[in-house]
């Protein structure tokens, strides 16, 4: 039998656990206009929303829809503050459980994890594989199709179900989840830009992670989000376990890898994943990600002479882009970098 989730519909909906949810959302987002008439009338509309749930009205609202291009253009759907406080609210007792059934090698939206240490690992992996650059070392690198807006909302329900015995709590994850159908896909889709899709994907290709680890058997595989690698000496046996894969995927979470973004290589040509290209005695930045950095950087500092943003956002701004570089050879890039600032 699988680990039960013991908090009760109860909980989640507390008035106690609507406030600390509240002061976790509220973080990075004072100056917003929503979020500042939503506090306005704060205690009407935490028990106004604590009384609807506890009565079982609430029903979950529209989104608003806008596009964003980081690095490709995405389509993101923002959910009103009063619904993304009720994510929160789920999230803080959601995650911490779930996160314990999760393999360590899931790197995506996960506290201490990142893609920075998802990029070392997958490094370490390549070289005990390689016998430190001794031998023949095959990469298989995967994504998935249309990951988010294939994810369908029955299967997702079905897992939940697993761990979660409390019907209140998996009505109202029901309700989170009917909120928002993709519109490529029948009976599916999860929008980019709520807090519970993040824990929601991973729970959902937990089942993945657990096929491979468990059925088979790959020592070295690490996940991010939807991008995956799996590390090994025998070509032949990465393209024998492909066909496994794929047709796992296809059956049982109702995904399908991208056709175009499945490649088995070997590491000493060098493996470009989540934004680096990683080689066996170096790692550099994905030419694609180079170029977006410095034109962001351009345009940044566009801003900052013509006084649209304060000295303090530019400061964030660079302070990423530096970060960026220290997990890689970019000590060119770094010096190329600050040659761009402003004087």
């Amino acid at each position: 039998m699988k680990m039960q989730f013991i908090h009760r519909f109860e909980e989640i909906i507390s008035l106690e656990n609507l406030l600390l949810a509240w002061q976790e959302f509220l973080k990075g987002k004072r100056g917003r206009l929503d979020v500042q008439e939503f506090e306005f009338n704060f205690m009407d509309n935490i028990l106004s929303l604590h009384q609807d749930l506890a009565s079982d009205y609430y029903h979950h609202g529209n989104y608003e829809s806008f596009f964003v291009n980081d690095p490709k253009r995405r389509h993101i759907h923002k959910a009103s503050v009063r619904d993304r406080l009720i994510h929160h609210a789920i999230y803080r007792l959601l995650y911490p459980f779930f996160d314990k059934i999760f393999i360590y090698n899931s790197y995506s939206c996960r506290k201490n994890k990142g893609t920075h240490k998802a990029v070392r690992q997958f490094r370490d992996y390549c070289f005990k594989v390689s016998k430190n650059n001794m031998r023949n070392c095959w990469v298989l690198k995967c994504d998935i199709k249309k990951f988010f807006d294939s994810i369908n909302h029955q299967v997702l329900i079905n897992i939940l179900k697993e761990y979660i015995p409390d019907k209140n709590t998996v009505e109202l994850l029901e309700n989170i989840i009917h909120s928002f159908y993709s519109e490529s896909f029948l009976g599916a889709g999860l929008p980019l830009g709520n807090l519970t899709s993040q824990l929601f994907s991973n729970i959902y290709m937990n089942v993945f992670d657990q096929f491979i680890k468990h059925k088979l058997k790959a020592k070295y595989y690490i996940r991010y989000a939807d991008d995956f690698v799996i590390v090994h000496q025998d070509k032949e046996y990465l393209e024998n376990i492909l066909i496994k894969i794929a047709e796992f995927l296809r059956t049982e979470l109702l995904l399908q890898l991208h056709p175009n973004k499945v490649e088995i290589r070997k590491f000493s040509q060098g493996i470009d994943f989540l934004g680096y290209v990683i080689l066996p005695h170096h790692i550099v930045l994905r030419t694609k990600t180079k170029k977006r950095m410095f034109r962001k950087l351009k345009e940044n500092c566009r801003l900052l002479l013509i006084r649209e943003i304060n000295k303090e956002k530019f400061n964030q701004v660079l302070q990423s882009y530096l970060g960026i570089l220290k997990h890689c050879n970019g000590y060119n890039l770094k010096q190329k970098l600050f040659t761009q600032l402003p004087k």
